[in-house]
């Protein structure tokens, strides 16, 4: 079996020819062909959004995906909740000596797969090769380019949010924090629990272009959707009220969740996204959501609030109140 060398990050002849025979093999495009220092992008606009992120998920390949996809699925969701379109990515690879050369391979046509689908380039990167357990297989870090329309420009703070407006979500939470916590712990558990990472620029398209009145977008991923639903309440000092009943949970997550002590508000997520629109567009928005593919369990799950400012209460389904508070600590560590 081949195996990833040292050699191979040392700019000679093995790092040429793992850039030529795996990396622009199939991150193919006239940009990246060019094998410059830099990119060389053309962009015509003043508004740029720009990303960037590390993944070093454990494990590495787990049910619906592995650390390729959460790579490009996560720089993606991070440029496209701010309202931009993504158009360029760059992706640089940590490589413990020893790793797979097919595991590699796996995960760069993985990557490639979903650039492809989100219609985004991967345009530049960097490999480096470490000695064996000087890391722990393999790293990955990102950053993306999007084009930010002027208007959308506020979506990221959430500036224009009002009293009223209501708080959407877009499926099932919870499904890729406890996919990774089952494939790590428990191999031997049976769940046809899968991780929902994905991109949801597509999704977010639709919204904008049928003109909803999006206030605030954010994607839910290390400290769940509880972590967000905080940090907005505080950074615009405002009240949310959550209903419990109708937040969309999968019964098999539900189930894992309560056997392991797991709330799954807090739980990572890799394809959701917390929207708040205005009150009189929130319907047309589910409506849209739900003819996507990552958007059939879409939920009207709260509202903006006058009182309470400052904090997200959550109306728990046995009908009492709880005020919803900040993850304390990790969880769950190497998520992503």
């Amino acid at each position: 079996m081949k195996k990833v060398l040292l050699g191979h990050g040392s700019g000679g002849e093995l790092s040429h020819n793992l850039i030529s025979d795996l990396f622009i093999k199939y991150f193919k495009n006239p940009i990246l062909e060019a094998q410059t220092d830099s990119a060389l992008l053309e962009i015509s606009s003043k508004n740029i959004s720009f990303t960037t992120d590390s993944y070093v998920v454990d494990p590495i390949f787990f049910k619906g995906g592995n650390i390729g996809k959460l790579a490009i699925c996560g720089t993606v969701n991070d440029l496209a909740v701010s309202g931009a379109t993504p158009k360029y990515i760059s992706c640089s690879f940590i490589i413990e000596e020893g790793f797979s050369m097919t595991e590699l391979e796996t995960i760069v046509k993985t990557m490639a797969d979903e650039a492809k689908k989100a219609e985004i380039q991967i345009v530049t990167g960097d490999t480096k090769v470490v000695n064996k357990g000087k890391c722990d297989k393999i790293f990955i870090n990102t950053s993306g380019i999007g084009i930010l329309d002027a208007k959308h420009k506020e979506i990221s703070s959430g500036k224009n949010i009002a009293i009223g407006d209501k708080i959407l979500i877009n499926g099932d939470i919870a499904d890729h924090g406890m996919t990774i916590m089952a494939a790590r712990d428990f191999e031997n558990f049976t769940t046809n629990i899968s991780t929902d990472s994905a991109c949801l620029n597509h999704l977010i398209h639709e919204l904008l272009e049928a003109n909803i009145g999006i206030k605030f977008m954010r994607d839910a991923t290390r400290g769940g959707v509880a972590t967000v639903l905080c940090e907005l309440a505080k950074n615009a000092n405002i009240g949310l009220e959550i209903d419990e009943e109708n937040i969309p949970v999968n019964e098999s997550v539900k189930g894992l969740c309560e056997v392991f002590g797991f709330d799954p508000l807090y739980v990572a997520n890799e394809g959701k996204v917390i929207i708040v629109v205005d009150k009189k567009d929130s319907e047309k928005a589910i409506k849209i959501m739900q003819q996507n593919e990552f958007g059939k369990n879409s939920a009207i799950i709260g509202e903006i609030t006058e009182s309470n400012r400052g904090k997200a209460w959550l109306k728990t389904e046995i009908g009492g109140k709880r005020i919803i508070d900040m993850l304390a600590g990790e969880q769950l560590p190497r998520i992503c």
